[in-house]
């Protein structure tokens, strides 16, 4: 049992260095709204959602009041839709638009920011429903508004589904061409995963894994600018002081978390599943990761030294997490998404931090190559050669890597792309101008590595 007293500290914390409850997610499984009529498993859908998720937004906001802690985003997640789509008779695009229709009307009606779980799970090969849904992706993205996708295409038991890979190449490319006059932002909406989580509570990832329960409350904490302002106070000190400090500081964090996500699940009468204790930036200036790895001692996120810092960062914040409670879970760590990290956007722009650069990271960060804008003219095949890059660090480290890229149309390096909100602006960053497509054309799987025979 948390006691409100224990998250008193966190006061000035929340005043004034930016922390919050990032999202309170609502998990609902629609494994019981299978249909080979459309129509039927629409209104299932519908009824299910509107149902389980009707008091998730009052509910938060009654919390923020009640503890003074803000929650930023309400949100749902589902079972991976390709489920629902593999049972309808004879389906196509035109079908998944109508699902995807109703994911969005739904999500609309309960108020929440996004539902994602336009999901497929597709890293050993694809079943009918999977490869039309996938296909399906940008109509979907871009006739909708509050609707996210995933796809998994590789894991370390499985390896990389390089079929997968070259298809999504192609579907990310449709998806910003089809919202051209908007930056390409269906690609914003879009990840491409390797050994993705079940219980992951952040968009535009997020789906509700099928190992879980009908529904459950899964909370994501964010606090970069408390991390900072941690180390402010031990300026100049070891790296063990520094570890430490992060520790500590996570270990408030998530005691915050794990007392919202309590009451969360309490009053909305499902159960508790996990709070995902990742340092999530947004645009807000100090409220950056980038700015994290500088107080370390690096003059700009991106020069030598930055991946070590980060690694540091990031197992502090697991160890601090998980003393504080033992439903750590989702990704929890460090997020580098460069559009919504001031730090990092700044990186960027003059230079320091390059693409080679972001990859590295993402060897010991929580998730990959995020929220990164490239050339318009980008191609499908180079998009899917990044993808699989991502993907093979993933399966050999054991790992989730993530992919979300937007080939922003008639945009060259050097200009930027405004998103919006916590999407922050995207600096056009350069790429390597050979080609992999030859290496792309060879389909098949790149075979799980020998980490993958652990029994």
């Amino acid at each position: 049992m948390i006691n409100p007293f224990e998250i008193l500290e966190t006061i000035n914390m929340i005043d004034r260095e930016n922390l919050d409850i990032r999202t309170i997610t609502m998990g609902i499984s629609l494994k019981d709204c299978t249909d080979p009529d459309v129509d039927r498993a629409c209104d299932k859908i519908y009824s299910k959602i509107t149902t389980y998720a009707k008091d998730l937004v009052k509910v938060g906001e009654d919390i923020e009041k009640q503890f003074g802690i803000p929650i930023i985003n309400k949100r749902i997640s589902l079972t991976p839709v390709a489920t629902v789509i593999d049972a309808l008779e004879n389906p196509d695009t035109t079908k998944c638009l109508k699902i995807a229709k109703t994911l969005d009307k739904a999500a609309k009606a309960v108020g929440v920011n996004f539902i994602g779980g336009y999901s497929a799970l597709v890293h050993k090969g694809f079943t009918k429903g999977e490869r039309v849904l996938i296909e399906s992706i940008p109509t979907v993205l871009s006739n909708t508004d509050i609707v996210c996708s995933s796809v998994n295409v590789g894991s370390t038991r499985a390896g990389i589904n390089m079929d997968a890979v070259a298809l999504m190449g192609k579907i990310i490319k449709e998806a910003a061409e089809m919202t051209k006059d908007n930056g390409g932002f269906a690609c914003a909406k879009l990840v491409v995963f390797c050994n993705a989580v079940e219980d992951n509570p952040f968009m535009a990832g997020a789906f509700h894994g099928e190992g879980e329960g009908d529904a459950v409350i899964n909370v994501g904490v964010s606090g970069p600018g408390v991390v900072k302002c941690a180390l402010e106070k031990v300026k100049g000190a070891p790296f063990d002081v520094v570890a430490e400090t992060i520790k500590n500081t996570a270990f408030k964090i998530t005691r915050m978390g794990q007392l919202v996500a309590s009451e969360a699940s309490k009053r909305l009468g499902v159960p508790f599943g996990i709070v995902d204790l990742s340092l999530a930036p947004t645009p807000a200036v100090g409220d950056s990761v980038a700015y994290i790895l500088e107080e370390m001692g690096l003059e700009k996120c991106g020069t030598h030294g930055t991946t070590a810092a980060l690694a540091l960062l990031n197992d502090a914040v697991k160890k601090g997490g998980v003393m504080a409670s033992s439903h750590v879970g989702g990704l929890s760590g460090a997020f580098i998404p460069v559009s919504e990290d001031a730090g990092m956007i700044a990186a960027a722009k003059e230079g320091a931090l390059s693409i080679e650069k972001l990859e590295a990271m993402t060897c010991v960060c929580s998730v990959g190559l995020d929220m990164i804008v490239v050339p318009g003219d980008t191609t499908a095949d180079t998009i899917s050669c990044i993808i699989a890059d991502e993907a093979a660090i993933g399966m050999v480290n054991s790992k989730t890597t993530a992919v979300r890229i937007i080939p922003a149309p008639n945009t060259d390096v050097g200009d930027e792309v405004d998103f919006g909100g916590l999407l922050g602006t995207g600096p056009v960053m350069p790429l390597r101008k050979y080609s992999g497509s030859e290496f792309v054309a060879r389909g098949g799987r790149i075979p799980a590595p020998l980490q993958s025979l652990k029994n």
